[in-house]
């Protein structure tokens, strides 16, 4: 990973960013198309340090275990596990295909990006507590989530999650489900192995570069303008196929490419930020990634939780995140961003969409007003003698929320992630966040199989994929001896026994 190497003239598949996406995009075609030349630009002077860094993401596996937000309560009462189903199963496909990487020599040590650490879904209050227990039921009637325990004994909880416990209110009804089986992830390092792999056989990985302008050739190439960061030299290289997958900076250059696919998309920065455990003997007292209810009109990554991580081998603790509003599109980003990314193509479906999510607004002014005595109290309700001194603010990564256009309202506020794709095949961009990093695998295989300029139709059939991914084009939540079989042979891999 260079700053120095010169671009090639030419390439196959240029990847704009060198994030958790971009890398995963590019193991995916190496992995079909072993014959690739790929390409890598990032503006900053090393890979990951924007949303794939393991401290500016919440580094949780997610696989619908503790996310309640996953699981919506109906007016009837009844709890639909659909969505838990659906990402449980995209998260699957990543776990196979990284142990496929480890099983060929291509990750040496899963240790490093990989940890089993338990997912947990903790509530209070006699109304949440009984939603927590009919989404437990909901849950045990599919073999994905089989294993989960539910509990509203304190004696228990105190078992579980004894920081948690201390000085509560033993008159406040408490709940909780916990997965064993949930994983801690590092992003960046996994960023890292997958991009150090790719190099290996023969890609180009160039630092502190920034795509500048995209224009289409007749013949579908792209024809792609580069700054040097460093030196302000400007340089040219033309790609069949190219990716934007530069986190918050990818909606501009969807913008600048003319794809009419694009038009019409905007999009809604939202700032993260954490309190991070100073005490190491606060952070060794707690050993689960615990979520809770979100806020009135928090968006989905705002979800309160109270988070072990390990980093670089080192177990942390995290507590948040709490939502801000910047105009920055990324962290390393300009103050320009937000403005310079509105014109005529998206005015109708920014000003749409911001007139419906008022409670958003509200959310988000409440945020960026509190004090740090603010974020300790809240803090507070998941434990309870948290003392100030014994965390510190830190500031995680940049989120931009889509917008789309909306025939109705003139355009509607997303909260998922989507590819958005040229008709051609020839050009694709990835806006939005969660469960974003967790689903690479899954979202960039629907990629693929739509159909892009690069892989042959061959390459892409269920049981190309199914080399590396056994249980693609199947349901493991109907198949229980896929489940088990697939599930056991991962685990063994990744070590996560």
């Amino acid at each position: 990973m260079s700053e120095t190497a010169l671009l090639p003239a030419e390439t196959d598949v240029l990847l704009v960013g060198a994030g958790i996406m971009s890398a995963t995009l590019g193991t995916l075609l190496k992995t079909l198309v072993p014959s690739l030349q790929l390409t890598v630009v990032e503006s900053q002077d090393r890979v990951a340090v924007e949303s794939s860094d393991a401290w500016n993401n919440a580094g949780t596996g997610h696989a619908a275990l503790c996310e309640l937000n996953y699981t919506p309560e109906g007016k009837d009462g009844s709890i639909s596990i659909d969505r838990a189903i659906k990402i449980n199963e995209q998260f699957q496909h990543s776990r196979q295909f990284w142990a496929a990487l480890v099983e060929r020599g291509l990750i040496s040590d899963p240790k490093q990006f990989i940890n089993p650490v338990p997912h947990m879904s903790f509530v209070s209050g006699a109304e949440s507590v009984e939603f927590l227990r009919k989404r437990y039921n909901a849950m045990q009637q599919c073999s994905l989530f089989q294993g989960m325990q539910f509990s509203d004994d304190p004696a228990v909880l105190k078992q579980w999650i004894p920081l948690m416990m201390e000085q509560r209110d033993p008159s406040e009804p408490v709940a909780a489900t916990r997965a064993e089986f949930g994983t801690d992830l590092n992003f960046g390092a996994l960023t890292r192995m997958l991009f150090g792999s790719l190099e290996q056989q023969g890609s180009q990985v160039v630092m502190r570069h920034r795509v500048t302008e995209l224009t289409q050739l007749p013949d579908r190439r792209w024809y792609v303008e580069v700054e040097d960061l460093a030196t302000g030299k400007r340089s040219r290289i033309t790609s069949r196929f190219v990716f934007l997958g530069a986190g918050g900076g990818a909606l501009p250059l969807l913008q600048k490419s003319g794809i009419p696919e694009g038009r019409g998309y905007g999009g809604f920065p939202v700032s993260g930020q954490w309190l991070r455990c100073t005490n190491r003997d606060v952070i060794e007292r707690h050993a689960a990634k615990v979520y809770g209810k979100p806020a009135l009109g928090a968006p989905p990554m705002s979800v309160p939780h109270l988070d072990t991580r390990v980093i670089d081998g080192k177990k942390e603790l995290l507590f948040g995140p709490f939502a801000g509003f910047t105009t920055k599109f990324l962290k390393f980003g300009s103050f320009l961003d937000l403005p310079l990314s509105v014109g005529t193509g998206n005015l109708v479906s920014m000003l749409g969409a911001g007139a419906h999510n008022l409670d958003l607004t509200k959310y988000l002014v409440g945020q960026v007003m509190q004090s740090q005595e603010d974020r300790v109290n809240a803090l507070r309700e998941f434990v309870p003698t948290a003392r100030g001194e014994d965390w510190v603010l830190e500031i995680a990564g940049q989120r931009v929320q889509i917008i789309k256009p909306d025939a109705k309202a003139g355009g509607r506020l997303e909260f998922g992630t989507e590819v958005i794709r040229s008709a051609d095949g020839s050009l694709a961009a990835l806006l939005g966040a969660s469960p974003g990093a967790s689903t690479a695998v899954s979202i960039m295989l629907e990629l693929i199989t739509r159909g892009t300029s690069v892989v042959p139709e061959e390459a892409r059939t269920p049981a190309a994929l199914q080399e590396f991914i056994p249980s693609y084009g199947r349901s493991m939540a109907k198949e229980p001896e896929l489940l088990a079989r697939v599930t056991e042979h991962t685990g063994r891999l990744l070590q996560l026994r």
